[in-house]
Formats: structure tokens, C-alpha cells, sequence
């Protein structure tokens, strides 16, 4: 295999995630087992070919249409880094306003900009977190030689029910333990709160009346974000404050109380993490997701959905292992913490269902394959390279935090520096996620792919919600939108509804991202910006355009770069400059004719992305893949 050919393999769909290629209700042991079927890879080939969509068209890679957006990419790509280049310049006039904040970096003669507080943290502890990965399933194999050994038939692919049930106690008491030690690491004392609320939401699952435990568990939980934010995390010594102010009536000052004086040193062993409400949010959607998969298992009780279906345990597609309830014993506590304190995935998710988890501990899931696993760490590796040498040479993230003149620059440079702006915000995301995730990948448990697209490779509201945070997006499906009716136009009052699901479904999102007024707004504007998209798709269906499919496309191409600079916009206000940052960068941006003449150009490049954009997602459907995003 040569180096271009192995290039491909590492960027390939089937490297970041076989849910991408595989139908979620195929097993996807059946595809190893076509791969040494010939006579089966064929038929298995042949029906994906004729499952493709009948109105695939046939490629323009190599018409002159496109021979002409190449030349466009060529020039402009170079150009839009160029610009950002030059506004990072140490010759620019506002580079002394944030130069000191800038840190030593590894290239000759530049330094970093990892202003930025979620990458700067990652990046400090990656050396830290890459010997952990190391250590974490050499402890593991260590734990199951020597503590907790098991009868095995060997290697088989098919284990008996009884290997399985072992299977899942050996790894479950593992990430039971480890997962309390690696809390009181991570947290110190307040590992204890943790465990707490972890104990009063299994309670909510199996002690509160059936009927009432979907409405308790969202209400005890989403109280859980409220209360995180508003008490800083429950603080021992502002705890014995009030229980000493109550106590002495106000009388006695509290610096003389021996128990202010113990919760303030309590709360001295923070552990490494000292501030875990702001990463306990990911915790909540598992507590969610554990309380719901039990509530929804006690009407199955009765009958065994895989005797029902004849399914094959050991063999299950990824749509059987989260839908299918686990057994009634494994609903426990044990179980349970293991589940929401899962190492690898404990800190930043990709989130996985309890019914999942708990599936793939009984039976290791066949996608884990060494050589997949190998070229997913050298794709993040590589994100990582592209991340630091862009924050080498555009140090973006600085200039938008301590150098707010935006009048000193050009209508250009304010728009190149908000839209890589965008992607460091989109890099700074998928680096952690994709680290954890080949943790979890490493250990044996095969989570969900957060990130599908690059960010500039997303033209739909509606499709970019799906390729971002995609698990989030999976958890938010099976727990909110679909117990909630999903959504339907065919009449004003089904459509009113739907709008209704939407806008609650993006509060509860912006809500759990943090409970600021800047995440609102964003939810909201996601919501509104949706609808044109909506609106657009019932006006112009394509199956008017069937005679004229050019024409169409184009159509599409101009409802897209409008749709693009609303999701930026919409974007920028949520994570970047907030409301009153990204009116003063386009005040600066609109202030001069040049800043028209550079949007317009900006639009006509655009126009050419999206082009790059309908095509990349038309080679995927004459593959047989169609990622709906």
C-alpha cells in the first residue's frame, strides 16, 4: 500500500466510524464475515449499488464546471489564510494589545496562541491523558490475570451466555473501581457530591412510582444544571457558613468557627479538577439516559425481545444493542456508576445509551479492529498538527479576547478572522472527542463518532446539527425529540407543533451547554434559522425540478450560501463574540463600499464550496452511503 493510498484509508468514512458505512440494523460481524466470502462480498457489494438513490447522478469531478471551482479553491484557500496571516502580524498595530498573552511556541520564530482556556487545558494535560490511555487497559488486563479471572472457551466469536454474563462482571467491577478512583484524582472531596447526586437519581429510577419517573427524572436533573451553576459547585465552606449562621443566629462571626474553618479545608483537596460542576453537564445526559432505558425496559419484562426477534446477542447491530433493554439485573448500582463514571468517556463524552454500554461489556463489539484503531489515532494526530500550526501563524482566539478596536481592520480580515474563529472553535471540539473516543476504542468499547464533517463542509441547518456533537445529537433523538413527536408539516397545526418540539429540544441543548443568555439566543436562532431552510423545501420540492436538475442545483446552491452565513452568524453570537462583539464586527465589516465588494466575492466563493459540498455528498450516495448531513 503506498503513502497516497494510505492517506485515503486514514480519511476514509469506515476509519472515523463504521455507523457510517454499515446500515444500523446490519450487524456488523456479517461484514467480516463477506470480507472472506468472496461470493458474499459481491452480493453484499451489488446490493449496495442497487440500494443507491435512482436519482444519483453521474460525477462531475472531471467536467469543466468543476475544473473551473477548482481554480477557484486554489486561489482562494492560499488567499483566506493569507488574510489572517496578516492580521496576526507582529507588524499590525493592535498586535501589542494581545502579544503578551501569546505563549512560546515549538516552530522557530513563532509563538502560540492557546488563549483559548478548553485547549490550553487539553493541551497541558495531553502528555498526561496519552500515558493514561497506555495505563488504563494495562490495569485492566492486569485486573482480569490476577483479581478477577474467568472461564473462557478461547477466542471464539460466538461466547456462551454464561461467558458473556462474566464478561460483563469482569469489566463492570473494573470501571466500577477504577471509576472511584479516578474521581477522588479528578475531584478530590467533591467526588463524594458526585456520588450523591448519582445515588439520589437511582433512586428517582427505582424507588419513585412507574408512571411518574420520566417527569422526575428530567425535573431532578435538569434542577441538578441549575443548582451546579447557581451554588459553584456546593462549596463546603459556604455550606458550613449557612449551617453556622443558622446556628449562632448571626452572632458569632463565622472566621471563628472551627467549621468554617473545616470546609475551607476540605475544599483545599479539589483533587486536579477542583471545578467539576462545569464537566459534570456530560454526566447529566448519562443519568438521563440510564433513568429512561430502565423506565422503558419494565414493559418488556414480560418477554425477551431477542427470543421475539430471534436475534443473535453476540451479533447485534448497533440499532438492536441500543434499543434492546438490558437484562433486569443489570440495571444495578454497580452498573450504573461504571456507566456514568466510564473513564474514557466520563470527562467529554461521545455519549453512549446505558442499554449500549452494557451490551457491548457482555459482548465485544466486532467493529474493534487494531488496524481501524490505528488509523483513527493517527487521523486525530493529525488534526492535532493542523490545529497547532494554525494556531501558530493566526492567532485569531487572541485577537478576538484582548483586541476589540475591530476599526483596524479591514472588511477582509474582520470576516477571514471570524470564520477561522469558527474553526478553531470546531478543532478545539474535536481534538477532545476524538481523544477520548480512541481511549474508549482502545479499551473495547466502540462509542459514536462526535464530529462527521469538517465545519466548512456543512451547508444545512438541519444537516449540521446532525454531523455536530453527533452523539449529542442521537442522545437528544431517542430522550426528548421523539418521546416528544418528532415532527410533521403536512398541516399548520402539526407544523406549529413542530416548531414547538424544536424550540424546546435547542433550549434544553443551549441550557446544558451553560445557562448563559448568549447559548439561548444561539438555541433560538438555530431554531429560526431553520425555518427558511423548511420553508424552502416545501416551496421548491425537487420532484418539480426532476426536467431541469441543473437549474435546481444552482437554485439549492444560492438557498445555501444564505443558509452558511446564517449558521455563522448564529455561531459566532453562541461561542465566539457573543451579541454586542458580532455587531461591532459587522458594523466594521459594512462601514466602507470595500466591505460589500468583499462580501459579495466571499458569496460567489461560497457558491463554489457548496458546489464542492452537493457533490461530496453525491459520491457518498453512488457508494451506498447517505449520512443525511
Amino acid at each position: 500500500m503506498g503513502a497516497f493510498s494510505f492517506l485515503r484509508h486514514i480519511y476514509d468514512l469506515d476509519t472515523l466510524d463504521t455507523r457510517f458505512t454499515v446500515s444500523s440494523s446490519t450487524p456488523y460481524r456479517t461484514v467480516i464475515e463477506a470480507r472472506s466470502d468472496a461470493a458474499a462480498a459481491s452480493k453484499e457489494r451489488a446490493a449496495r449499488w442497487n440500494s443507491r438513490p435512482a436519482s444519483s447522478s453521474e460525477s462531475r469531478w472531471k467536467t469543466p464546471e468543476f475544473y473551473l471551482y477548482y481554480v477557484v479553491f486554489i486561489v482562494a484557500i492560499p488567499y483566506m489564510f493569507w488574510i489572517a496571516y496578516q492580521a496576526s502580524s507582529p507588524a499590525h498595530p493592535n498586535y501589542r494589545n494581545y502579544e503578551h498573552y501569546l505563549s512560546p511556541g515549538w516552530i522557530p520564530g513563532r509563538r502560540i496562541d492557546a488563549t483559548d482556556t478548553q485547549y490550553h487545558t487539553f493541551r497541558r494535560n495531553l502528555p498526561a491523558l496519552a500515558a493514561l490511555v497506555i495505563l488504563h487497559p494495562l490495569l485492566r488486563r492486569l485486573y482480569n490475570a490476577v483479581i478477577y479471572r474467568t472461564s473462557s472457551s478461547g477466542p471464539a466469536s460466538r461466547p456462551t451466555l454464561e461467558e458473556a454474563d462474566q464478561r460483563l462482571n469482569q469489566r463492570a467491577s473494573f470501571d466500577f473501581g477504577f471509576a472511584l478512583l479516578y474521581l477522588i484524582a479528578l475531584h478530590g472531596v467533591s467526588a463524594f457530591k458526585i456520588l450523591g447526586i448519582l445515588y439520589l437519581n437511582y433512586q428517582v429510577a427505582t424507588t419513585f412510582p412507574r408512571k411518574s419517573v420520566p417527569v422526575a427524572t428530567w425535573i431532578f436533573n435538569i434542577g441538578i444544571l441549575f443548582a451546579n451553576e447557581l451554588c459553584k459547585g456546593y462549596k463546603l465552606r459556604d455550606m458550613a457558613s449557612l449551617l453556622w449562621a443558622f446556628l449562632s443566629g448571626g452572632l458569632i462571626e463565622e472566621g471563628s468557627s472551627s467549621l468554617v474553618q473545616w470546609g475551607a479545608w476540605l475544599d483545599s483537596y479539589g483533587g486536579l479538577m477542583g471545578r467539576w460542576e462545569i464537566l459534570f453537564n456530560i454526566t447529566v445526559l448519562r443519568l438521563i439516559s440510564f433513568n429512561l432505558d430502565y423506565y422503558w425496559s419494565l414493559d418488556r419484562r414480560a418477554s425477551s425481545p431477542l427470543e421475539k426477534k430471534q436475534l443473535d446477542p453476540s451479533s447485534l447491530s448497533e440499532r438492536d444493542r441500543v434499543s434492546t433493554p438490558a437484562q433486569a439485573r443489570d440495571y444495578s448500582f454497580r452498573n450504573y456508576v461504571a456507566y456514568a463514571i466510564y473513564a474514557p468517556l466520563y470527562l467529554t463524552g461521545p455519549i453512549i445509551t446505558f442499554n449500549d454500554y452494557i451490551s457491548q461489556l457482555r459482548y465485544q463489539p466486532a467493529t474493534i479492529e487494531l488496524s481501524r484503531t490505528i488509523r483513527y489515532g493517527l487521523r486525530f494526530a493529525l488534526a492535532l498538527l493542523a490545529t497547532e500550526i494554525i494556531l501558530h501563524y493566526d492567532y485569531v482566539q487572541a485577537i478576538g479576547k484582548f483586541s476589540p478596536r475591530w476599526a483596524d481592520y479591514t472588511a477582509a480580515q474582520l470576516c477571514l478572522l471570524s470564520y477561522f474563529n469558527l474553526h478553531l472553535i470546531w478543532l478545539k471540539l474535536l481534538l477532545p472527542w476524538r481523544f477520548f473516543r480512541l481511549w474508549s476504542l482502545v479499551d473495547g468499547v466502540d462509542p459514536p463518532e462526535n464530529m462527521i464533517r469538517c465545519v466548512s463542509d456543512n451547508w444545512s441547518t438541519l444537516a449540521f446539527w446532525r454531523s455536530w456533537h453527533r452523539s449529542f445529537y442521537r442522545w437528544s433523538l431517542r430522550y426528548i425529540y421523539v418521546p416528544l413527536g418528532g415532527s410533521s408539516f403536512a398541516t399548520p397545526a402539526a407544523a406549529a407543533r413542530s416548531v414547538l418540539t424544536y424550540v424546546l429540544v435547542f433550549t434544553f441543548v443551549a441550557l446544558w451547554h451553560d445557562i448563559q443568555m448568549n447559548l439561548l439566543i444561539w438555541g433560538w436562532l438555530v431554531v429560526f434559522f431553520m425555518l427558511p431552510e423548511m420553508a424552502a423545501g416545501s416551496l421548491f420540492p425537487k420532484r418539480r425540478w426532476a426536467g431541469r436538475p441543473t437549474a435546481y442545483r444552482m437554485l439549492c446552491c444560492v438557498g445555501a450560501v444564505a443558509n452558511v452565513l446564517m449558521m455563522m452568524t448564529a455561531n459566532l453570537v453562541g461561542f465566539a463574540f457573543g451579541v454586542d462583539g458580532l455587531r461591532a464586527v459587522l458594523a466594521g465589516i459594512l462601514e466602507h463600499f470595500s466591505g460589500y465588494v468583499f462580501l459579495t466575492i466571499a458569496c460567489l466563493v461560497l457558491f463554489v464550496g457548496v458546489q464542492i459540498m452537493f457533490e461530496i455528498r453525491e459520491s457518498e450516495i453512488r457508494r451506498g452511503i447517505n449520512l443525511k448531513c
